[in-house]
């Protein structure tokens, strides 16, 4: 089966024990993992099929890793590159901009030629607005949303459906 580049940052821990259970959850050694703060624009171009993870602070801020190479990311070719993203966020404390990491890297990547999979129904969530949000349907993010703050009793089964999903679409 071909390597899958997951790439993701973690300030507080919380994405990191996140990734750990996805890479669990995934059951077999076809995913590379990768810190997003040591990976470069290259790293990116050794995988057709990548898998992003990070968590939006604040008021839609991007993680601090992401934050430094949004530049470089924002220059990657994503022509022929399948991409699934998941996001963590506060849909209680920060509702305006739950998890909108996750749309800010969606857009870059479908602007720069890739193709997003792994879209996520936001019924149910209790925010009230993201980036993270589809423009071409509005019931859908562009990627699997987390709140490990208010509901870390579905963080698991997230992932595993998520997983089978986006196994499918790849």
């Amino acid at each position: 089966m071909e390597e899958i580049g997951l790439f993701y940052g973690s300030d507080t821990g919380v994405t990191d024990d996140v990734t750990k259970d996805f890479v669990n959850f995934w059951g077999d050694d076809n995913i590379n993992v990768m810190l997003i703060g040591s990976a470069s624009v290259e790293d990116f171009k050794n995988y057709d099929k990548l898998i992003l993870g990070l968590p939006t602070w604040y008021d839609g801020i991007l993680q601090s890793d992401w934050e430094d190479f949004f530049d470089e990311f924002s220059t990657i070719d994503f022509t022929n590159k399948t991409v699934a993203i998941y996001g963590l966020g506060d849909q209680i404390g920060y509702g305006e901009y739950f998890v909108d990491g996750i749309g800010i890297l969606a857009k870059v990547i479908i602007e720069n030629g890739g193709k997003v999979i792994g879209n996520w129904p936001n019924k149910g969530y209790r925010h009230t607005d993201s980036v993270a949000i589809m423009e071409e349907n509005t019931e859908l993010f562009y990627g699997l949303a987390i709140d490990h703050d208010n509901e870390s009793q579905l963080t698991d089964e997230r992932l595993k459906t998520w997983i089978e999903q986006i196994k499918k679409e790849f």
